[in-house]
């Protein structure tokens, strides 16, 4: 700019001092290139300023998408608090249910008292499943719930209590998860019977401390696991334990003992052939029909075959099952037809 005002100025005095075409053509010449460069540069000015314009333009596009991007961001990490909030809560969901259903409940299925005139032996109920007594007498009289009876079962308590409060209890876990009592006693497994339906032995076994009459009992005195329809010869026994002696197929020798038993019976028929013989619970003893004619069962409730001696009641013996609780409630509880653990 400070030399085109001087070309300028050179050129206004030589027109004032007659310079020659000569030197006014090469000042005027020079005008013109000092002209051109001066708009090249304004160009070149002119594209620097549109450059930087398109970059500030791109500055401030990048930091707009910048700023979407923290806002993407900021939302994946507020769904993702609250999915593990809502993961949470279903996993908690899931916990409680899950809990609730190890926890379980347990049904009452049996009660035999072998002193309330009514006899519990083998051919009684076990097959059938039809209601037998009744609810409000559930826990004091012999019962059967035809309900309970066809519920699947994965679990069977077996309580000996006085007055419905728990003196003793076995839990066992069966072999075949899910059948039903009446499955397991139906006439279809009553031939050929001799079912060991349990494994391992007792899962709990908890008896009271002041407990009596526990050196004979028919399921508190000896180990082992449950044997069901136990048959031999004419004889059956419909709840036993492999602690204790379990007669061969062949041998009639009366000595199997347990709950629910019939000496003059075909067991794997369901029929009688008299019921002289038929009691509800006998007690672990060696008393072979051969040599022995005291055969010592608990109350009053059996036929009137002369082998067959009353004696003390130990206890009610009730039949629970479950389909998932495997832990019964410790002695002292009170019983009821259900119990939630």
């Amino acid at each position: 700019m400070k030399n085109f005002i001087i070309l300028s100025f050179l050129a206004f005095s030589c027109v004032e001092a007659k310079c020659s075409r000569r030197q006014l053509k090469d000042i005027t010449d020079k005008l013109d290139e000092l002209e051109k460069l001066v708009s090249d540069g304004q160009q070149k000015l002119d594209d620097k300023q549109l450059q930087l314009s398109e970059k500030v333009q791109q500055i401030s596009d990048g930091q707009q998408q910048f700023t979407q991007k923290v806002q993407q961001i900021s939302d994946v990490q507020q769904n993702l608090i609250d999915g593990q909030e809502n993961l949470q809560q279903k996993i908690e969901s899931i916990e409680d249910r899950m809990g609730e259903s190890c926890k379980g409940k347990w049904h009452l299925g049996m009660n035999i008292n072998p002193a309330d005139g009514h006899i519990f032996g083998y051919t009684v109920g076990w097959a059938t499943g039809n209601d037998i007594g009744k609810s409000e007498e559930a826990l004091t009289k012999d019962y059967l719930s035809a309900n309970v009876w066809v519920l699947p079962a994965s679990y069977i308590a077996i309580v000996r209590h006085q007055q419905g409060v728990v003196d003793a209890v076995k839990v066992f876990k069966f072999k075949v998860l899910g059948e039903s009592l009446s499955i397991r006693f139906g006439l279809p497994r009553m031939n050929p019977g001799r079912q060991i339906v349990t494994f391992g032995g007792p899962i709990q076994e908890s008896i009271a401390s002041d407990a009596e009459n526990l050196e004979d009992d028919p399921i508190f005195s000896v180990g082992g696991d449950l044997a069901f329809n136990w048959a031999y010869s004419n004889n059956g026994c419909r709840i036993a334990l492999t602690g204790g002696h379990l007669s061969e197929a062949d041998v009639n020798d009366d000595n199997t003992h347990g709950l629910g038993n019939h000496f003059a019976v075909n067991p794997l028929t369901n029929t009688i052939a008299n019921n002289q013989w038929t009691h509800d619970i006998s007690n672990i003893q060696d008393c072979p029909l051969q040599t022995c004619t005291n055969v010592r069962v608990q109350g009053t409730d059996h036929g009137p075959g002369p082998h067959l001696k009353s004696g003390p009641v130990y206890g009610n013996y009730a039949i629970y099952v479950s389909q998932t609780a495997s832990k019964f409630p410790e002695p002292g509880f009170k019983l009821g037809l259900e119990i939630k653990v």
